[in-house]
Formats: C-alpha cells, sequence, structure tokens
C-alpha cells in the first residue's frame, strides 16, 4: 500500500463509531478530549506528568509491533562470523537468538530479571559491537513479547505516540538513569563526579548525599508547581531525590516520623519534602493524585513513582500489572475533561534491565585503554569529557569505573539501550511513531520548552544529539487527528490474577530449534523528523585510505555510526555531527580492500564496498554524492569521475521500486538520476555496481526529510531476517 491509499484508508477505518466503541475504556475517554487549543503552540501545555517504569527494552516490548523499527529491521549493526545482529554469543560463543516469552507456555509475566549494572552494561555494549550480549546478560536478555502478552501497551502505541528511538541515558542501572529524569545528569556536568550504580537510592542523613541542584528545586525558585507522588514505604527505591542531601535535609526538618503521611503545610517551611514525602499513603494507588486532581491542585510537573508490584519491574512485577497502573493514571487524568485537554502524560523506562535491543546506543565516540578516540565529533574535548567515566566517586557506594578491568577502555556514560516511550496526550494521538533521537534528559528539555526553567546539568552532547520531544507533538491542528482502534482493557483484579496464574507456571524454556523473530507488517503514520545527512566515500590511491565524509544539513545533530566489515573486531567509530556542520576521517584498506557499514537515525544507511587494486575502480574512481532538497520529495544521485577513465556504473532498486535499475556513465561533468519517492514517503534504498566488477558496490538508504509528517518504513516486517 502506498502512502496516498494508506492515508485514505486511515481516514475511512480509524474514525468508525463500531472502532471506537472498542477502545478500552481508559483510552477511549482520553482519546475523547480534544485539546484546549488557545496558542497553538506549546504554551497550550499546563501540566506534565511523568511515569517512569521499570527495566523493559525496546525490542523486548515492541520487536514484533508494526511501523516501527523491530525485528524487521534491514539495516543493523553487522557481527563476526557472518551473524545478524539477533544471533547473540554466550559465553562459550554458542548462538542464542531472541524467542518468545509465550504466556500460553510458560511464566512469561513474571520471567526472571538479568544484570543490569555498570560492568555487565559496559561489557554487554562492548563499544557498540554488541555481539557477546547473552554472555554478560544471561540468556533470558534475549526473550520479547508479542501482542498476546503486552496487549494494553501495544493499545497506547496505537492511539497515541510511540517513539521508537528513545535510550536510557546509561548503560547502566536504575538510579543513576533516574538522575538524568530528575536532575539531567548522573553528576558530571554539575559537580564534576559520577554515578554510575544504585547508590543513596533511600533516605538517611544529610551529611552524606549528592549535593548538586535538582531540576525540581529549578523550578521551584522559578515558581512552577511541581510533587513527587510516591509511597515511600513502597517506591522500590526509584526516586534518586532521597540521595541528594537538600532533600535529605528537608525530609530531617519536616517534623514527620517516619512513613508518615505528606503533609502538605511543610510545603511552606520545607518546600522540597515533597520530592521525597510520603505523598500517596495509599500504598500507592493515586489516591492524593486524584484528589489534586479534583481540587484542582495538579501541580504543572508531576513526577509518579509506581510501587513495585506495578513498576512492570522482572520479579516483582509484571507488564499486565504496569498496564493496569497505567490505566488508573490514565483515567484519573481524563477524569476531568478540561484538565485533560491541557496535559501531556509521558511514560518511560528507566533501563533496559539486561534485556536485549538491536538498535546502537548513540553514545559519545569509544576511547580505548590508552585514552584513543574511535571517531570524531564536532564538539570540543571539553564539551566531550562530560560523557567519559573519568570522574570521581559521586558516592563512597560507586565503584572503580575509571579501570579497564571494569570498563573495558574508558567508559562510555552514555546514552544507552534504547527503551519504550509512549507520549500519551491530545496532541499525540493518530498510533504515530517518532524516530527522532531521545534520552532521559529530554523530558527535561520538554519541561524547558513548556515552562522556560532551564537546566544547565545537561551536557552538550545530549543537548546536540537528544531531541526535546516537541517533534512528537501536533501543538496546531490536534484535533484533526485520526484515530485507531484498540484492545487490551484490564481490571486491577484481573491484571493481578492473570500474574498469580503466570507465577504458577515454570519460566518459559527458551526452544531447542530457535529461529528469528518475525515483527508484524503494516505501516503507520510517522512524524517528520529534523534529519538531513549525508555521507560519501573518496579513495585515496597512493596511500591506500578511504575517506569517508560526513555532512549533517538538518536542524538537530546526529551520530553516524561506522562498522569496519572487514575487521568487526575493531572498536566501532561513531561520529557526532552538530546541525550545519560536517565532519572526514581516514580508514585504512585491509589488502586493498574496504567494506565500511554506516547506520545513522530512522534506518540512515550508507554502504562503501571496494578494492583498490581493481584497475574498473582506480581508472575511473567513480563516486556517488546523495543529494535532497528540502521540501522535496526527490532524491538526486550524482555521480562524478576523478580518475582518467570513465565507468559504467549501475543503479539498482532494492526497494519501493520493484528492481528497477538505472545506467549512467561517469564523466568529467557530474551527472545525475532523481526518482521522486512521494508514493513511499519519502523511503529510499538503492545499490550502485560498476558493470563487470561485482567488488564496488555503493548503497544508500533512508528517508528524505520534507518538513512534513509522513509514514514509516513501508519495508519494514514485509522482509523477513532470515538468511
Amino acid at each position: 500500500m502506498n502512502r496516498r491509499e494508506f492515508l485514505v484508508n486511515s481516514t475511512k477505518t480509524m474514525f468508525g463509531t463500531a472502532a471506537i466503541a472498542s477502545f478500552p475504556l481508559s483510552i477511549q475517554k482520553a482519546l475523547a478530549i480534544d485539546a484546549k487549543v488557545e496558542t497553538g503552540t506549546i504554551k497550550d501545555v499546563k501540566h506534565v506528568v511523568i511515569l517512569t517504569q521499570e527495566n523493559r527494552s525496546f525490542d523486548q516490548y515492541f520487536g514484533t509491533l508494526k511501523g516501527v523499527r523491530g525485528f524487521g529491521d534491514r539495516f543493523t549493526i553487522p557481527l563476526s562470523n557472518g551473524r545478524k545482529v539477533w544471533e547473540q554469543y554466550d559465553a562459550s560463543k554458542n548462538k542464542v537468538y531472541p524467542y518468545h516469552l509465550d504466556s500460553s507456555r510458560g511464566n512469561a509475566q513474571r520471567v526472571s530479571g538479568t544484570p543490569h549494572s555498570w560492568t555487565d552494561g559496559q561489557f554487554a555494549w562492548d563499544h557498540g559491537r554488541m555481539g557477546n550480549w547473552v554472555q554478560y546478560k544471561n540468556p533470558q536478555s534475549m526473550g520479547y513479547y508479542k501482542k498476546q502478552e503486552v496487549e494494553f501497551q501495544f493499545s497506547l502505541a496505537n492511539a497515541f505516540t510511540i517513539c521508537d528511538a528513545y535510550h536510557c541515558a546509561m548503560h547502566t542501572g536504575t538510579n543513576s538513569n533516574r538522575m538524568f529524569i530528575w536532575t539531567g545528569t548522573n553528576g558530571p556536568t554539575a559537580a564534576g563526579v559520577a554515578s554510575v550504580v544504585n547508590d543513596l537510592d533511600s533516605l538517611g542523613t544529610s551529611s552524606v548525599g549528592y549535593e548538586w541542584t535538582t531540576y525540581p528545586e529549578r523550578l521551584q525558585r522559578a515558581g512552577v508547581t511541581w510533587k513527587v507522588y510516591q509511597n515511600l514505604p513502597d517506591n522500590f527505591t526509584d526516586n534518586p531525590l532521597a540521595g541528594f542531601k537538600q532533600y535529605r535535609k528537608a525530609n530531617e526538618q519536616s517534623g514527620q516520623l517516619p512513613n508518615a503521611p505528606y503533609d502538605e503545610r511543610i510545603d511552606a517551611i520545607q518546600p522540597l519534602y515533597k520530592g521525597i514525602a510520603n505523598t500517596m499513603p495509599d500504598g500507592g494507588f493515586l489516591g492524593t493524585l486524584k484528589e489534586d486532581i479534583a481540587k484542582g491542585q495538579l501541580p504543572q510537573v508531576s513526577w509518579i513513582v509506581a510501587p513495585a508490584t506495578y513498576s512492570e519491574h522482572p520479579g516483582p512485577s509484571s507488564p499486565v500489572q504496569g498496564a493496569w497502573y497505567i490505566q488508573e493514571v490514565l483515567n484519573a487524568l481524563t477524569d476531568n475533561p478540561d484538565l485533560w485537554s491541557q496535559t501531556v502524560f509521558l511514560i518511560n523506562f528507566d533501563e533496559n534491565d539486561g534485556f536485549f535491543d538491536h538498535i546502537p546506543s548513540p553514545s559519545a565516540p569509544s576511547k580505548d585503554v590508552t585514552g584513543v578516540t574511535y571517531g570524531k565529533s564536532t564538539l570540543t574535548d571539553e564539551q566531550m569529557s562530560y560523557e567519559y567515566a573519568i570522574h570521581g566517586k559521586a558516592s563512597a557506594g560507586q565503584p572503580n569505573f575509571r579501570e579497564p578491568k571494569v570498563s573495558n577502555g574508558i567508559g562510555v556514560y552514555g546514552p544507552g539501550i534504547r527503551v519504550p516511550m509512549y507520549i500519551i496526550s491530545p496532541w499525540s494521538r493518530g498510533g504515530y511513531v517518532n524516530s527522532q533521537v531521545f534520552d532521559h534528559s529530554s523530558v527535561i528539555m520538554f519541561l524547558e520548552q513548556c515552562f522556560g526553567v532551564k537546566e544547565p546539568n545537561i551536557s552538550p552532547y545530549r543537548r546536540a544529539v537528544c531531541g526535546d520531544l516537541t517533534s512528537a507533538f501536533d501543538f496546531k491542528t490536534p484535533n484533526l487527528t485520526t484515530l485507531p482502534a484498540l484492545n487490551g482493557k484490564k481490571s486491577k483484579a484481573e491484571a493481578d490474577a492473570i500474574r498469580k496464574a503466570q507465577e504458577g507456571l515454570a519460566q518459559v524454556i527458551r526452544p531447542i530449534s530457535q529461529v528469528y523473530p518475525v515483527q508484524e507488517s503494516g505501516i503507520r503514520p510517522s512524524r517528520a523528523l529534523p534529519y538531513v545527512l549525508h555521507t560519501s566515500a573518496k579513495l585515496n590511491i597512493k596511500d591506500k585510505k578511504v575517506k569517508l565524509m560526513f555532512s549533517n544539513t538538518g536542524k538537530q545533530a546526529a551520530v553516524f555510526h561506522v562498522y569496519n566489515k572487514l575487521n568487526l573486531d575493531a572498536i566501532p567509530r561513531r561520529y557526532m555531527v552538530e546541525a550545519g556542520k560536517q565532519l572526514d576521517d581516514d580508514w585504512d584498506t585491509i589488502e586493498d580492500k574496504y567494506d565500511l557499514w554506516v547506520l545513522g537515525p530512522n534506518g540512515y544507511h550508507r554502504g562503501f564496498t571496494g578494492t583498490l587494486s581493481k584497475v574498473t575502480q582506480t581508472d575511473a574512481l567513480p563516486e556517488i554524492r546523495v543529494c535532497v532538497e528540502e521540501c522535496d520529495p526527490k532524491i538526486y544521485l550524482k555521480v562524478r569521475n576523478d580518475g582518467a577513465k570513465t565507468a559504467k556504473l549501475r543503479v539498482k532498486a532494492n526497494a519501493y521500486l520493484a528492481n528497477q535499475t538505472w545506467s549512467i556513465e561517469t564523466a568529467s561533468i557530474e551527472k545525475e538520476l532523481s526518482w521522486d519517492m512521494s508514493e513511499f514517503g519519502g523511503w529510499y534504498d538503492f545499490t550502485v555496481t560498476i558493470d563487470g566488477d561485482s567488488s564496488y558496490k555503493r548503497r544508500f538508504a533512508g528517508r528524505v526529510e520534507v518538513g512534513k509528517d509522513s509514514i514509516s518504513d513501508p519495508y519494514m516486517g514485509y522482509v523477513s531476517v532470515s538468511k
């Protein structure tokens, strides 16, 4: 189905009365309430509610969901020995594939967790090589769900907006990741120290603790109302504010007994107390949140910490119980339609536990044990320094994370592994996917846009690479969005009963016969992205090198990941290029050969393969440039001739244009071919070869961005990942 047919059919089907009547009630209510449009901008947002759940990777929940970058991804990290990214090695070099956590075969809802701390995180990520995941994260890290296990989560994605390029902040566990959500950093930018593991995650004496300024403090000073909703005895130590001296002092000076219900009168003398107090003494079941909504006292910014049983953490919780909790928060917010018409509800996950995800992390370029950087950045060394484990310990409980034996080189904080993120609001309805790169600092950057309170703790790298979530919204005409059909409503009793029934079963066993996971085929509406990226190559025959050139003419910085397919044991290089800037770097050939594999945001791919000793290549030195123009859905292939002879090039469409081919001959004057890809939402995939020389290849794939919403990759899920 092409883009035009998709949009027409969507309009016909998504407004049907029968379809709307089939929605889960909580989502049905939310979809029925239009946004309150006063300015047609982000300033119409009056309330932001943030719920951070626990320990799930994107692939584990949504690898099979149609229209997102899941198991049907055709451009992935290349692994050694010809493996696909889903063929992970364990400690004995046995292959372990992803396997379905099938609730009909065992306890899928309460599957066991995996290692998820700093050391195992660094080794499993392996500077971006990501080929020995199971060795450090255990076999169950490859388990994934289908719709039957996470039905309500699929409904949220199909009703509102899901982000499929949202990453946790660090390659580590809970507390250090959650620090980014409340403070924008794990310490380096604010205090010159770093937290990389869980420590000081519950209240203690104010003589010990972290000391840098948190975002709630900045909101307080700016007169922006805020509150943390939590049940203190059962917050699963998921509130990192408890480790900061200023909050510990507020607790000591509140005059309250341990775990006493929050008394809002204390706010006048200790305004930080509401950040660590027992604000939901009903066990965390949202009683005070509902009361505040009923009184018209919902703060402008609210953080919700779920009780352990409903946090979605493997072991104590389950997907179905987390779904029920999200449902209840949504019910509370939509009980007041006027409030919901001005509210954004953000749901993310603090980290991936150890569960596998196949997308390369947009981390800073790696450094080996000697400090050599593998890649480049347009930022200065000082600006980049906040992303490396070269700082002192933020607390006594931190490991010696600067030692090579721990960090496998000089550790990189992040951003880390991809995790789910739902954006639920009247401005984000319609089942969209947003593929802009985000991480936990993006949540604060969104709050900055809403309320004008800046957070200086966010590092220059995060500000450059990670968006502020605004591309996920339609603030101008939100009430014209079409609505999809959904499933998955559960009562608390039903959710608990499913968890209880699953609990009595044995863990789901990996099947003996391993197969690749399959993603549902189909497309969904996709938000416009700020990326206009370019990568080209130039051969240096004399020095036997290949120069890669990276350029960014878009509006957001991007990370280019480059893998040398002739030496996949080497550390991959990453190039961070800010908007309006460019970089280049030289690569040595191996026995005159090169095979460089480039990955970027939203399926951006470039491949450069060749042999310098081939006369057909060295005499003509043919090279191509792939160009796009603003507001133009066309892609232009421009061919130049840097050698003494000409060469006849053949261009083949690998997708979208049904294997069509074209020929073009190099000349002293640049020639070009062009294709209008608007019928396919701007998606393209072509390979260029030299007639009579199969060793020369240039492949280019991705999506042309024209500043308008489009569709997800039509080939996602249609093409099997099997060999």
